[in-house]
């Protein structure tokens, strides 16, 4: 990876990753706020505001937004997460003005207007409905809420009703205005591109951003415990959680290699013990999910009824067994699914910008993929056994469950199958 990284002279971060066999890019503006940004009465505002720059600007319609982009065959998009907001584009090398142009016209000039929220509000409210009627979408939404219960980043990234239904222009702007910050804001662009281009059109497209820097957003602490919701589905949908690490944490790519083994393919053990051997499961896997200051390691399974009374004591006994029998072999294996999935996604442009915003704003540098590499290969069985007892003695899991639960053992039951025993489970859990 080959990057140049220059400040403009409003002070907005601009990277360029030059992919010169492409005859296309991706480019976006990346913010380092999201819906764990937000206050109690602001709660899916990030969200809202996201849907609400493709709404119209000063210069253009929302329709000649949607038809600008798609006139040259590219694609204009979004998203938002926990803690960053993303602005997007794919398009071929000649439009690489036009897509910036687009970008810094949304994040400068959006008009809000009153008609246009109106609709996109029913939009949200919508998503919001879609999202519950996934049980395997929205029991990960409770897992996060369990496990940093009143805190900004256990918030549901679309909010609620209440919240989206009192969001007006002028809290939109108010939002905006506080948390889009240039010192929280940067420009990255791979693929067919050029650095002094890009500067170039920077300069032009986006010197109306906000100067100043991104409040900070309240810190974070992993509390643990339990959630049920018992519903007539012909699945049962579980998550567990335990304390984890932070993105910048030196273990990092210990517990990505952990989790990985643990239930990250399907050779992992939990797939192995679960799935193949005893037939309690269609789908299980583990992960390991960071965030600036707190994380945590995740497991979920989709499984039948009876079968979830006896799910609960195979996964930690699999927990448990990885502290004490781990293999090279399967460290190897791990590390190897790991490398592909770094290697492959340094193929995708659209990719490797995710990546780089993810690292500047995790570390305030990039890593080559030489550098992560070199890393992984440096963990052996041995720094993940001693991780893996480090989870097993911290104990504090988190349960979040829907569907047919009822047979599935208690949070004070599974508590006791680790460090934390049945009298220390957390006040959330009670």
């Amino acid at each position: 990876m080959t990057l140049e990284i220059s400040k403009l002279s409003n002070g907005l971060t601009v990277v360029s990753d030059p992919m010169s066999q492409l005859e296309s890019a991706s480019l976006g503006i990346w913010v380092n706020t999201g819906s764990r940004n937000e206050k109690p009465s602001q709660m899916g505002i990030s969200h809202l505001l996201e849907h609400m720059a493709f709404k119209g600007t000063k210069n253009r319609s929302a329709r000649a937004i949607a038809e600008e982009i798609e006139a040259v065959g590219g694609v204009l998009n979004a998203y938002t997460s926990r803690e960053q907001t993303a602005f997007h584009a794919r398009i071929l090398k000649q439009d690489v003005p036009l897509a910036l142009d687009m970008i810094g016209d949304i994040l400068t000039n959006p008009t809000f207007e009153q008609g246009e929220l109106e609709r996109e509000r029913q939009v949200v409210l919508q998503e919001l409905g879609q999202a519950r009627d996934t049980p395997d979408d929205i029991v990960f939404d409770h897992l996060q809420a369990a496990i940093f219960k009143d805190q900004p980043l256990g918030w549901s990234i679309l909010g609620n009703e209440a919240t989206v239904n009192g969001f007006d222009r002028a809290m939109l702007k108010d939002y905006m205005a506080s948390q889009y910050r240039l010192d929280g804001m940067t420009l990255i662009a791979s693929g067919a591109v050029k650095h002094d281009e890009i500067m170039r059109l920077a300069q032009d497209k986006c010197g109306g951003l906000n100067p100043g820097q991104v409040p900070a957003s309240p810190p974070a602490h992993y509390v643990g415990g339990d959630f049920r919701e018992i519903e007539d589905l012909e699945q049962a949908h579980l998550a567990y959680a335990f304390p984890g690490l932070n993105n910048a944490d030196p273990d990092y790519f210990v517990a990505q290699i952990y989790a990985t083994a643990l239930g990250g393919g399907t050779s992992s053990r939990l797939f192995q013990e679960a799935r193949e051997k005893r037939g309690l499961c269609y789908s299980i896997y583990a992960f390991s999910n960071g965030f600036q200051d707190s994380g945590f390691l995740g497991v979920y399974v989709g499984t039948g009824e009876n079968e979830a009374a006896g799910i609960s004591a195979v996964i930690a006994g699999e927990m448990e067994a990885m502290s004490e029998n781990l293999t090279e072999a399967e460290v190897a294996r791990a590390r190897a699914q790991l490398k592909v999935s770094l290697l492959m996604g340094m193929e995708r442009p659209s990719t490797r910008a995710e990546q780089i915003a993810g690292q500047l704003f995790a570390l305030g540098r990039v890593q080559s993929a030489a550098e992560i590499v070199a890393q992984l290969d440096a963990i052996d069985a041995a720094a993940v056994k001693t991780f893996a007892a480090r989870v097993m003695e911290a104990g504090r899991p988190t349960m979040a469950c829907v569907g047919p639960v009822k047979k599935l053992e208690s949070i004070t039951a599974f508590a006791a199958r680790f460090g934390q025993r049945a009298g220390a489970v957390s006040d959330a859990a009670e």
